[in-house]
């Protein structure tokens, strides 16, 4: 066996505490490289004497591994140890033919002896507080992202000066229509019908732009969309339908108007506030390049110093204020991976002491396992789980199998109860629509959507994509939501609410289903994936490609009746699967 190849570490994602008495562990080795592999286990301090009167640990347990998921590079073995001692010592057997070998923290033995004891990895203690725990309602929820200056104005008396009548004009960096919280709750019915349990909107608190991410004040509700009456009325009226409320925050950096940085730039080294940011020298100057730390490279972003205790103190306000006296249910934080671990654990502290139930998710858009420790955040905003999606089905970059190596790989880059907290997205205010990424193509949308709703983890819309919306990138993918039913595709919002309702219906299609890619070929372009609990199991087919095609069914499906679960009236041939192109079957396996 490819030694080289064999991975595991005892913290994280390859080893992790499950929930208070359940360790989960995994190991990869080289596809193909492996029949089979043991974990061999025990508790630390269970120490006898051998034969020779030695003293020795004594490794009483063992589990068998099962093969979790392939790449074409490597496969993943998983296996789950119950522990009342809540330690754990324990190695690795793996076998291949005639050849046995122990893998333990200092590399590869023959055999079990006392140096081998001596080398296994360790799990010191399940701690239940270290225990990753997000909010027990967020792996049922379905997320609508809302763009609150455009989905709906329903209070013209507070429009923005300047403000454009409803979609009358394409959306520009500083154009305004009227958007408002009143607009959004004169239309949660449309919400409600689709199937939505969560609301996300995009940041609320008065700023200067129509994107609200310069804030200059983080305690007040932006004027242009009501105030805090109307926001009460707003979460309670959410509430009464079922529908969880997420805000968001910009701790990273504040607007140019925030009164402290105003502040700075009018006192100079004189301000209280100088050390709220991160001045490089004064006077401060903003042109021809800012000399203060920034959003990316723009001066109306000021970055904030979060290790300034009295910044810090009231940025944990603005988390503990908008929970404690308007009951929210979360927190999105942008540009989370610029803010230091050290707050975002204390912000966990103070908002959970609150409600305990407070889901919080970051903004990362790459690997967060550091930020998902279950001290810091409940998820992130999984754009590696769905980008090797859009490449696929959208784009048509990459094969089949790039497809189901990328996607496998993010199933294993997080443990698996952070997985079923997971932000998983198609497109949001800063990606272009997915109806424009896949050129116009609905059946292409179609499978997308299918692929992000049978996903572990918690979907989010993004709003208007139901309905067909099209937008290139920022500025174009936020556009004035549409509401006048002859210009909405009605066939798409019907599909996509089929969708969220099987996922409501049917827990093996959501997060209790476990998803296994079962076939692909590069050649037809096409997918295939189950997703099983018991004997409860729905099988997945995708054609990508333009043409129709014939597959013959799988092996291990032989002697299985498969029931469409769509379209219940289709008619499915007992030996060959039919998918015109671009077409998804989602069938119940029987």
């Amino acid at each position: 066996m490819l030694q080289e190849a064999v991975y595991h570490r005892p913290k994280g994602n390859f080893a992790y505490a499950y929930d208070a008495e359940t360790l989960h562990i995994r190991l990869r080795t080289k596809k193909e490289d492996c029949s089979a592999v043991t974990i061999l286990w025990g508790d630390p301090f269970s120490w006898e004497k051998n034969e020779n009167d030695v003293w020795e640990w004594h490794r009483d347990q063992s589990v068998s591994m099962k093969k979790e998921k392939s790449t074409s590079l490597f496969d993943y073995w998983f296996g789950e140890i119950k522990t009342e001692t809540k330690r754990v010592k324990y190695a690795f057997q793996l076998e291949q033919k005639n050849e046995t070998a122990i893998y333990t923290e200092k590399g590869f033995f023959v055999d079990l002896n006392t140096r081998t004891n001596n080398s296994f990895f360790t799990f010191p203690y399940l701690n239940e507080e270290d225990v990753f725990s997000a909010p027990s309602w967020v792996k049922d929820t379905v997320w609508y992202q809302i763009f609150p200056e455009r989905f709906g104005n329903g209070d013209e008396s507070i429009n923005p000066k300047g403000a454009l009548p409803w979609g009358s004009a394409e959306p520009k960096p500083n154009n305004f229509f009227g958007g408002d919280l009143k607009g959004i709750m004169d239309h949660l019915d449309h919400l409600v019908e689709l199937g939505i349990t969560g609301l996300y909107l995009t940041p609320i608190f008065k700023a200067y732009s129509n994107h609200k991410y310069d804030t200059i004040d983080y305690m007040e509700i932006d004027p242009q969309f009501g105030d805090k009456e109307t926001f009460k009325k707003f979460v309670d009226t959410c509430h009464k339908k079922g529908i969880k409320v997420m805000l968001d925050a910009v701790f990273n950096h504040s607007g140019f108007y925030f009164p402290p940085f105003q502040d700075v730039l009018k006192n100079g080294e004189k301000s209280r506030y100088k050390n709220w940011f991160y001045i490089k020298d004064f006077p401060v100057k903003t042109k021809p390049k800012p000399n203060y730390a920034t959003f990316a490279f723009t001066e109306e972003m000021p970055k904030l110093n979060t290790s300034n205790a009295e910044l810090r103190e009231y940025l944990l306000e603005v988390g503990r204020y908008w929970v404690r006296e308007f009951n929210i249910d979360g927190w999105r934080l942008d540009v989370a991976n610029e803010v230091s671990h050290d707050f975002w654990r204390e912000f966990r502290k103070e908002v959970r002491a609150i409600k305990s139930d407070v889901y919080i998710l970051g903004e990362i858009w790459h690997d967060a396992m550091p930020w998902l420790q279950g001290d810091q955040f409940d998820a992130v905003m999984n754009y590696p789980y769905t980008s090797g999606a859009i490449d696929f089905f959208a784009k048509q970059e990459i094969t089949a199998e790039e497809f189901v190596n990328q996607t496998v790989e993010t199933l294993v880059m997080y443990p698996k109860n952070v997985m079923e907290a997971a932000f998983n997205l198609l497109g949001s205010h800063d990606t272009p629509r997915i109806l424009t990424t896949c050129e116009g193509n609905k059946e292409k949308v179609k499978q997308l959507f299918t692929f992000l709703l049978s996903a572990p983890g918690t979907p989010c819309i993004y709003y208007g994509d139901e309905i067909g919306m099209s937008g290139d990138m920022d500025p174009g993918c936020r556009k004035c939501m549409e509401w006048a039913e002859e210009k909405q595709d009605r066939e798409l919002l019907q599909y996509i609410t089929k969708l969220i309702a099987l996922r409501r219906d049917n827990g093996v299609f959501g997060n209790d289903g476990e998803l296994d890619f079962i076939q692909y070929s590069n050649t037809t372009n096409h997918v295939m994936y189950t997703k099983t609990n018991g004997d409860d199991t729905l099988l997945f087919v995708f054609n990508n490609s333009s043409e129709a095609i014939s597959i013959t069914k799988p092996h291990s499906l032989k002697g299985k009746k498969l029931l469409p679960v769509i379209d219940t009236n289709m008619k499915l041939d007992e030996k060959e699967l039919k998918l015109a192109g671009h077409e998804v079957l989602i069938v119940a396996v029987v």
